[in-house]
């Protein structure tokens, strides 16, 4: 009986939460969106022509100041900039959780990967093709962050991300507690990762798109970009929503 009226609940307890807490703008904090059509208008999105294909660094597709070149993923493709408006989104969700951003943040994605499909990764094909990926995975939370936050903030944009891209969600990656990356410089972020990813789903031979927040030096997508990889992936595209740089 209460599986009938659990939608009603549900409903009016969302209208009761609007009177109470009325949704508010990001960007500005105006009434009545979470993102308004003026913040909308200024978004720091990412012009996939000009970034990197490697680590998806806006500017960094003659000449990357941010990586080698030599990262393990097939292309990286970051839909904004770490800054203003970009910033706010990624911190209040995953900080704040703020969980309708989820469906924001992989509307943003998959809108940089349909651009992203019209440029060349460095192996001369696009840096993002539909046809030739199979499943949708994501950077899982530690366990710590997931009991801290109560729910993995990735999965609901991963899940997300499925729908908009028509791809299904290979919820594949485990990972180990480890120090909090954002406390940490570039050399120990990579020491800090070594080990701490895991596979717990057959991915041999799979092309996978696989999905994070943020990519401040590129460690944790590049940790679990060579586990998914060892683990016998075919190979593996990244996508992000925010490029610190």
């Amino acid at each position: 009986m209460l599986a009938e009226f659990s939608p009603v609940v549900r409903a009016a307890s969302e209208v009761a939460a609007e009177v109470l807490w009325p949704t508010r703008c990001i960007g500005c904090n105006s009434l009545g969106e979470l993102i308004c059509p003026d913040c909308r208008a200024n978004l720091p999105w990412i012009e996939q022509r000009w970034a990197c294909p490697d680590c998806g660094s806006p500017f960094g597709y003659l000449a990357c100041a941010q990586c080698q070149h030599d990262w393990e993923m097939r292309a990286t493709v970051c839909a904004f900039g770490f800054s203003g408006i970009g910033a706010r989104i990624a911190t209040i969700y995953k900080d704040h959780h703020e969980r309708r951003l989820a469906g924001v943040i992989a509307a943003a994605m998959a809108c940089s990967l349909d651009e992203a499909a019209s440029w060349p990764a460095r192996d001369g094909r696009p840096r993002y093709d539909a046809d030739a990926t199979d499943a949708i995975c994501f950077v899982p939370a530690t366990s710590a962050a997931y009991a801290r936050r109560g729910f993995d903030h990735m999965g609901l944009v991963a899940g997300e991300l499925s729908h908009f891209l028509g791809l299904p969600l290979l919820d594949c990656l485990v990972r180990d507690d480890a120090l909090d990356q954002r406390e940490l410089g570039k050399e120990d972020r990579a020491q800090n990762l070594a080990g701490s990813m895991e596979v717990v789903e057959d991915v041999r031979g799979l092309r996978l798109l696989l999905a994070d927040d943020v990519v401040t030096t590129g460690a944790t997508l590049r940790a679990a970009t060579q586990t998914l990889l060892e683990a016998g992936a075919a190979e593996v595209t990244c996508c992000s929503f925010v490029r610190v740089w």
